[in-house]
């Protein structure tokens, strides 16, 4: 077996010289290198920004939908929407590990993982499309995909459905990155609080701001707000059009006696909702940007606009034991556990 760069530069084909996610192509030969994983997958979790856009493209019409699907893959050699640029994760059973990683990795053969990198960067071959389920953003398949060496996995747990974890693995990084960002006392804002990653960030971010804490969940309408009255009661939640800057900003202040927040998390699956975001943070406070949807010129540019010294955090899906802290989530509250099995299984 040949060995490969540990970051996947090898399987790239165009252009040359950059890291496989900005990649316009990569090669998704299933022929491994010595430092890589072969999976046999099972499902792909579209992320929700990059589903949203391909079912509004298609006219929710799911053969389209299969259509498109097929079509990136097979032009790209991975699952990165053109639109977002962004992908989603897998879940697969381990077929195969390179002679450089046996011994070197927990992994072995036959055990069922979901990847924790992006699709967007994920050599994939898709062999069929068995079914979508738009409700969840899944796309069970037959197909193969390559785990390079640097790339991050978690083993299933035992002590949940795959479906269950898997849609909470797919937004990990979000209510890990609360649990680092959220201070006890604070005031928290959540953008999207009714969405699958809003909602284990509403939960992580009432843990962190402790009893003396704010957290303000903004939601669309009030069937969201019946569904996040369900993950906590210590949630003020407001209705919003998170599109609408001034609105949010409003409703924001309206729940927090007046005042600016410290904190700001934007779980949104839509364009336009960097100064809905911005606007609600305090001087010297934070913005976190989970959305792929958000344009970061954008963001940057606003900021500067309306004066907002703040710190703006690109939302990293990964944080060290992102994993481990979401599926805890699970575990402790049996209300979010309920909704999920619910809305995505």
């Amino acid at each position: 077996m040949k060995k490969g760069c540990k970051y996947g530069t090898h399987r790239v084909i165009e252009p040359e010289g950059v890291l496989p996610q900005p990649a316009k192509k990569i090669s998704n030969d299933m022929e491994i290198f010595s430092n890589e994983i072969l999976i046999d997958v099972i499902a792909l979790n579209i992320d929700s920004a990059s589903f949203t856009q391909i079912e509004e493209e298609a006219g929710h019409d799911v053969e389209k939908i299969k259509a498109k699907i097929k079509e990136i893959v097979a032009e790209k050699g991975k699952m990165q929407n053109p639109v977002t640029g962004s992908g989603g994760m897998l879940i697969g059973t381990v077929e195969k590990i390179g002679d450089d990683l046996v011994g070197k990795t927990d992994l072995k053969v036959g055990d069922k993982i979901a990847t924790l990198v992006s699709l967007s960067l994920t050599p994939l071959r898709i062999d069929e499309i068995i079914d979508i389920k738009p409700d969840i953003d899944r796309v069970e398949i037959k197909g193969k995909a390559v785990l390079f060496e640097s790339g991050i996995y978690a083993i299933l747990p035992t002590d949940m459905s795959e479906t269950l974890a898997l849609a909470a693995l797919d937004v990990a990084g979000a209510p890990a990155q609360v649990a680092k960002l959220v201070k006890p006392c604070q005031s928290v804002a959540i953008l999207g609080s009714a969405g699958k990653s809003g909602m284990l960030c509403a939960y992580e971010a009432v843990k962190r701001v402790g009893p003396t804490g704010r957290v303000i969940g903004v939601v669309r309408n009030e069937k969201e707000k019946e569904l996040l009255k369900r993950v906590s009661d210590k949630v003020r939640i407001v209705i919003a059009d998170a599109t609408k800057p001034m609105e949010v900003l409003n409703a924001v202040l309206a729940a927090n006696d007046g005042n600016e927040v410290d904190v700001a998390i934007n779980c949104v699956n839509v364009a336009n909702t960097e100064m809905s975001t911005i606007l609600p943070v305090k001087e010297f406070g934070i913005a976190y940007f989970f959305s792929m949807a958000t344009a970061f010129t954008k963001a940057a540019l606003g900021a500067e606009g309306v004066g907002k010294d703040i710190t703006m955090i690109v939302g990293n899906g990964y944080t060290v034991d992102h994993a481990a802290i979401t599926l805890e989530e699970l575990r402790e509250s049996a209300a979010l556990r309920e909704i999920f099995n619910e809305l995505y299984l």
